[in-house]
Parts: structure tokens; C-alpha cells; sequence
């Protein structure tokens, strides 16, 4: 058998099982640390386990364990679809499969141990950040050797994004972890006082701009046109849309920093071009409604269906909230509340989760030789999970955060405040039980979907990949 002739989705099948691996250790920590806001006593005085070195370990179990592993598996799945050959280079695909685990396994249990950065979402010292990179450049090469190699001549739309996600969070994660090192573990940052912020959130937010949102935008635009069974809509939108986001993104990380000592020029600019994002987010949003048009009745014949359309509905709504959270004016209430944790959840759990969970329901299936998936009722009961697990944690935390806003703003007639911490923190229990109960039905819905796959799985006609043959190209052939 000619093995050139084939797909190459041995190292895609590991990715997958990793993502629902990370899915579980990151949102079952995000539960017990909601719970710790409750109760404080759960922490049992054990530093691993307190909020401060828990909380940098479930942001980065879910975000790169759980959407990394997700994100390099489509990759891998998509591009060779879209280009029609093999991967290039697939036992250098095995080598970031695996040492993307590796990394973010060690990078955390280092966390959990008091090693940190301190820098959000880049908190790994820095023999880690180096690994790391050393993975992420092997990922891009894979991708745009794969690429270069293709049969197609168009590169379809979510190969637009994918290489943004590859090319810019490549750049982001160097230059902001740029360090003096003076230990193993340890290290001094080259930037200092208002610099380093303004370099760390151009960092963290373009982290979600190009890392939670072009790379996700790269797994919808392959899922949502394969799923419906019809092209994108307007191929020519979505590449607008694409160019608009990437020379727009760029610049809003400053819009963290409002009111304080970074430029005012900078704060005004990063208002701006957060403002101009909506375009090219609901120029999306346009493209998967008009491509759904026709196709809705899908959505009770395909389970995974459900999660990829609502997760353009969360994509919608946070492409919305965030710029509007970006004014001055609103920025001053939602700031340092519980409205930016509701905001940035919103996206993680109603969009990244959603459209990954969609995914993976679209391919597993495809991979191990079956029809379709082992349960469809688990799907259907995973989602309306979700759906009320997400709606309760965002809606709680939008309360507590409005609640937090007024109150801090809030003085006499002798320009005392009228709240104390300690008041206001009193006023926002209530809503972190909730926000509790909306996790915990999350995390709920993730363990079903990981029994789900498992006896997908095992049901499967075959242990390993299903071999697909590499259609011949064509004149007229669509992607």
C-alpha cells in the first residue's frame, strides 16, 4: 500500500484524546476554584492547591492543553483537506503533538510549585518559554510545509487563519518573554514599570486575539461549511473579514490598562480600533448565517451542529461586549470586577469550548470508522448542559461585576466611600454560588462527552486512524 496515497491523522487521534483529557484537569480545577471563593477552607492550607498558584493552573490547562492540543489537531485534520496531500513531515508532527503535552504538563506542575513569571497567560519561567517555542516554530513547519506542498491552488480560508494564529502568537510569545534569567527558574523581565505592561497586554490580548480567536476561526470555517454540507457563503467577505481582524487586532491590547500610567494617546487608540473590530467579527457572524441558510434542518439531524452554531452566537455576543467594555465610560465600572471575568468566559466557554466541542463530535466519528457518534441523546443532554452551565456563570458574574462597579464608585457627601472591600465582597457571595453551579453543569457536560468518545472509540471499526485516501485533483474541484 502506498502510504503517499493517504491521510496522515495518527498524531490528529492523540491531539483529540489530549484535548478532552485537558478539557477535564482544566475546568474540574476552574470548578474547585470557584468553590474556594465560597468556601474558603477548601484551599486546606496547602499552597498547590491555593487560589493564587490554582488559578494560573487552570487558565493554562485550558487554554493550552485543552484549546492548544485542540487547535494543532484541526490544524493537522484540516490543512491536509483544504490542500489535499499528506502532512509534511509527520513524524515531526508526532514530535509536537507530543512535546506540546510535555510542556504544558511540566509548565504547570512548575506553577503549582510557586514557579511563575507573573506575567498573565505567560506566567512559564523561561527553559519553558524556550521549549515551548521550540514546539510552536516545529508547528509551523509542519503547517506551511504542508502548505507549500499543496495540490490546490487556493489556500482556503482557514488555513488564512490558522497560519495567523502560527505566525503572530509565534512573535507575541518571544518578544513579551523576553528575560534575564539568574536562576534555572527564575528571571527578571527586560522591560520595566509601564513598558513592561503595555508589552505584556499587547501580549495577553492579542493571546486571546490570535490564539482564542483566529485559531478558532480556522477549526469554524473548515466545520460549519463540512457539517451544513455547502460552501462558505462569501468566500471573498471572509477574507476581507481575515485582513480586517489581523491589522485591527494588533493594537487594542492597551484598552487593559485604562486609567493608568501608560499614555493617554495609547488608551484613546486601543478604544478605537476595539471599536473597529466589530466589523470583521459580525462580518462572520454574516458569513455563517447566510452559509447555514438552507441547512437549519441539520441541526436536528447533527448533534455537533447545535454547538457550532451557538458558539458563533457567544462569538457574536463578546465581539460585542468586548469592545463596548473598551469605552472609558463603561471601562470605569466593569474594571477590576467580575463583569471582565463573565466577559472572558463568555468567549472561553460559549465560543472556544462550543466550537471545539462541535469539532471533535464532527470528526471522531470520521476517524475511527464509524457513522456516526456512539450516543446522540449524550450529545443533545451535553449541550443543553453546557448551554445552562455557561448562561448561569456568565449571567452571575455580569450581576456580581455591575454590583462591584457601583459599589466601588460609590462616596458620600464627603467624598468618603460608602463600601468597604469587605462589603462588596459580602454582596458578590450570592453570585458565586452560582457561578459555581454553572461550572460544575459545564464540567458535567465535558465528562459525558469524554464517555461518549470513549465508547465512540471503542465501538470503532478500527484502533487505529481510518485511512483516507487523498482525492485526485481535478479542474473545477472545490475545497
Amino acid at each position: 500500500m502506498e502510504k503517499n496515497l493517504y491521510y496522515t491523522d495518527s498524531a490528529t487521534v492523540f491531539l483529540l484524546f489530549c484535548t478532552i483529557v485537558w478539557a477535564i484537569i482544566g475546568m474540574g480545577a476552574g470548578v474547585y476554584l470557584s468553590a474556594e471563593l465560597v468556601m474558603p477552607w477548601l484551599n486546606l492550607d496547602i499552597a498547590q492547591i491555593s487560589f493564587g498558584r490554582l488559578r494560573p493552573f487552570h487558565t493554562n490547562a485550558v487554554i493550552f492543553g485543552f484549546g492548544g492540543s485542540a487547535l494543532i489537531a484541526t490544524g493537522f485534520y484540516s490543512v491536509q483537506r483544504t490542500c489535499h496531500v499528506r502532512l509534511f513531515t509527520p513524524k515531526l508532527a508526532w514530535f509536537v503533538a507530543i512535546g506540546w503535552q510535555i510542556g504544558v504538563a511540566v509548565g504547570l506542575v512548575s506553577l503549582l510549585m510557586g514557579y511563575t513569571s507573573s506575567k498573565e497567560y505567560a506566567e512559564f519561567e523561561w527553559p519553558l518559554d524556550i521549549a515551548v517555542a521550540l514546539v510552536w516554530v516545529s508547528f509551523a513547519v509542519v503547517f506551511f510545509g504542508t502548505l507549500a506542498t499543496r495540490k490546490i491552488r487556493p489556500i482556503y480560508v482557514s488555513n488564512w487563519f490558522y497560519g495567523a494564529l502560527i505566525i503572530v502568537v509565534a512573535m507575541l510569545h518571544i518578544v513579551n518573554n523576553l528575560a534575564l534569567p539568574y536562576s534555572w527558574m527564575q528571571s527578571y523581565s527586560v522591560y520595566e514599570g509601564a513598558q513592561d505592561a503595555i508589552v505584556q497586554w499587547w501580549y495577553g490580548h492579542n493571546a486571546v486575539g490570535f490564539f482564542l480567536t483566529a485559531g478558532f476561526l480556522g477549526m469554524f470555517y473548515y466545520t460549519l461549511p463540512k457539517q451544513a454540507g455547502k460552501p462558505i457563503w462569501s468566500y471573498r467577505l471572509s477574507i476581507i473579514a481575515f485582513w480586517a481582524f489581523v491589522y485591527t487586532y494588533i493594537w487594542v491590547g492597551p484598552h487593559h490598562l485604562h486609567y493608568t500610567a501608560i499614555p493617554d494617546w495609547l488608551m484613546t487608540t486601543a478604544m478605537v480600533m476595539s471599536l473597529i473590530l466589530l466589523a470583521p467579527s459580525w462580518a462572520t457572524m454574516v458569513n455563517a448565517v447566510m452559509t447555514m441558510s438552507g441547512a437549519w434542518d441539520k441541526l436536528r439531524t447533527d448533534p455537533g451542529m447545535k454547538f457550532v452554531m451557538v458558539s458563533m452566537v457567544f462569538y457574536a455576543l463578546s465581539t460585542f461586549e468586548g469592545p463596548m467594555l473598551s469605552i472609558k465610560s463603561v471601562n470605569v465600572i466593569s474594571h477590576y470586577t467580575d463583569w471582565t471575568v463573565g466577559h472572558v468566559h463568555s468567549g472561553a466557554l460559549g465560543w472556544n469550548a462550543f466550537i471545539t466541542f462541535g469539532t471533535i463530535y464532527f470528526l471522531v466519528p470520521k476517524l475511527v470508522g464509524r457513522k456516526e457518534l456512539f450516543s446522540k441523546h449524550l450529545v443533545n443532554v451535553h449541550f443543553w448542559l453546557a448551554l445552562m452551565g455557561v448562561l448561569l456563570y456568565i449571567v452571575a458574574l455580569w450581576g456580581a461585576g455591575i454590583s462591584q462597579g457601583i459599589m466601588n464608585l460609590s462616596i458620600d457627601d464627603y467624598g468618603q466611600l460608602n463600601y468597604s472591600f469587605i462589603d462588596i465582597m459580602i454582596t458578590t457571595i450570592p453570585y458565586h454560588w452560582i457561578r459555581l453551579l454553572g461550572g460544575l453543569l459545564f464540567l458535567m457536560g465535558a465528562l459525558l462527552m469524554a464517555y461518549n468518545l470513549f465508547k465512540t472509540f471503542v465501538a470503532g471499526k478500527n484502533v487505529m486512524p481510518v485511512l483516507v485516501r487523498i482525492p485526485k485533483v481535478n479542474k473545477g474541484n472545490e475545497i
